[in-house]
């Protein structure tokens, strides 16, 4: 015998992950400038290679928070619930939404067994988006012709096309959704759908509410008509649910060609139609399709099986946080990382800078990634960015720079301990070349550059500055490594990252 986590843990988890995000500080960032430099955790064929996948363990979670330049929050504004985007194409087929796929009983349009899998919803080109209640098929007609008209109703009801499709509306994206997170691949939910006071999804919600309305129950599939059944009858709906009741129709032979649901009733797990007595030649096997939860609308969860969360960011040059000329080639999202010297206390701000910084005496040009040393103290860095405008130099310090070949923890004689740069010795540029001195009457964090004050982001003292955040704190929980991105100030990154729980 097997076991399984069933589907609605994955979406129960989903949606605790979407409302955590509010008492918690999430981050995208980015990382790794220089991955094609010989070192721990880089790849002299990174760009190429078809086998860099990230590591998922402890000594590779440190790596990618060492090698971190900066992060931006993400906030319940920049996160939502989606599912498979599903797209209505004149005259395609889409499968009816049934409680019971199973083996033995697989979608007929897409042939599996799951219903979170099955084509039942649909998004328009209006970016409404509709859950099929029926396409006119049936156990003695199973064959799903295409859908001919395109839904744009915003009715609670149901509506039934003249294709044979009934098209139950549930919510529209809106424009700034449509922008903020358009994707090929996904439909985003709206947030707080069980709760929200937003009109357009309430009237929804409280109409798929069967407690109130009673009319939990929409369809009745016709698995088998049977024959010799009388015209009009009408039957209740019985199992564990009350209220429901549908009428039939029937042809010549009696065969039931039809049943109209005439009260939806609520409570119903599973359902029975209690026809009335006669003698029917054949016996009919109808069956009601359940709705999750109250109805259909009112917990869009469950109903289109939200087992994934989006997260959007955006880098840009709005702010010395993000500098415009470094490379990144990894994304992640890193969960509660503490202030540098904050003694245990959860960074919050809108951005951070998890690079150290050097104020120079004079501008010059270097090389990203490049190596930096300080003879006299031993300090060794790698270049994230220089501000030839600023003079300000940001770097970072992991274990490539004192492992003995760079790679792992083969011994030589150039091992070391991480050493800090200090401020009154020269910085040496190994592969760009030449020196340069500290600037140590660089204080504070704003400098004025033609009578305009600009802010850097992190705070100096002696011409050195900290990162903003510890960085052997905080949980990794998502790491992407891709090919490096030239950072431009004539671009933006949108960064949108995809969670499945």
């Amino acid at each position: 015998m097997s076991a399984f986590v069933t589907d609605q843990f994955r979406i129960l988890n989903a949606g605790s992950f979407v409302e955590s995000i509010s008492n918690n500080s999430y981050y995208a960032f980015l990382g790794l400038s220089n991955p094609t430099s010989i070192g721990f955790g880089r790849d002299t064929n990174w760009d190429t290679s078809t086998t860099n996948n990230p590591v998922d363990n402890f000594q590779y979670l440190s790596h990618y928070r060492d090698t971190s330049l900066f992060g931006k929050k993400i906030t319940t504004e920049n996160a939502r619930r989606v599912i498979r985007k599903v797209e209505w194409v004149a005259n395609t087929p889409y499968d009816m939404y049934r409680h019971d796929y199973r083996q033995g009983n697989e979608a007929p349009v897409s042939k599996t067994v799951r219903l979170y899998d099955a084509n039942y919803y649909i998004i328009t080109s209006e970016f409404k988006v509709y859950i099929c209640l029926d396409n006119g098929s049936s156990g003695v007609n199973p064959t799903v012709t295409g859908s001919a008209i395109e839904p744009t109703q915003t009715d609670v009801e149901p509506v039934t096309f003249s294709d044979g499709y009934r098209w139950k509306y549930l919510f529209s994206i809106s424009p700034s959704d449509v922008i903020k997170f358009d994707s090929t691949e996904y439909i985003t939910v709206p947030n707080d759908w069980l709760t929200t006071t937003d009109s357009s999804i309430q009237i929804v919600r409280e109409g798929g509410d069967s407690d109130t309305n009673n009319n939990q129950l929409k369809v009745v599939y016709i698995e088998d008509g049977g024959s010799g059944y009388n015209q009009g009858a009408t039957a209740d709906i019985i199992g564990d649910g009350t209220g429901g009741k549908v009428s039939i129709t029937v042809d010549s032979a009696g065969t039931i060609t039809d049943v109209a649901v005439t009260n939806g009733g609520k409570g119903y797990t599973y359902g029975i139609i209690d026809l009335p007595p006669s003698s029917p030649s054949d016996t009919a096997k109808l069956i009601p399709i359940i709705p999750p939860s109250k109805g259909h609308g009112y917990n869009i969860y469950e109903e289109l099986g939200t087992d994934k969360v989006l997260m959007y960011a955006r880098f840009d040059d709005s702010t010395k946080d993000f500098p415009i000329d470094t490379k990144f080639a990894q994304v992640g999202i890193i969960k509660n990382p503490e202030e540098f010297s904050g003694a245990g206390t959860t960074f919050t701000g809108n951005a951070f800078s998890s690079l150290s910084s050097i104020g120079l005496s004079e501008s010059r040009d270097v090389i990203i990634g490049e190596q930096i040393t300080q003879s006299v103290t031993g300090a060794k860095g790698y270049v994230a960015s220089f501000d030839k405008d600023t003079k300000v130099l940001k770097y970072y310090q992991d274990r490539s720079l004192y492992f003995g070949n760079k790679v792992d923890q083969t011994l030589s004689n150039s091992t070391s301990n991480i050493i800090a740069f200090d401020s009154t010795n020269i910085i040496e540029f190994v592969e760009s070349g030449g020196t340069s001195s500290i600037n140590t009457d660089l204080n504070g964090s704003v400098v004025v550059l033609n009578s305009k004050q600009i802010n850097l982001g992190v705070n100096f003292t002696d011409g050195l500055a900290d990162p903003q955040i510890n960085k052997k704190t905080g949980t990794i929980i998502y790491i992407d490594n891709r090919p490096t991105v030239q950072r431009d100030s004539r671009q933006k990154e949108d960064i949108k990252i995809i969670l499945e729980f």
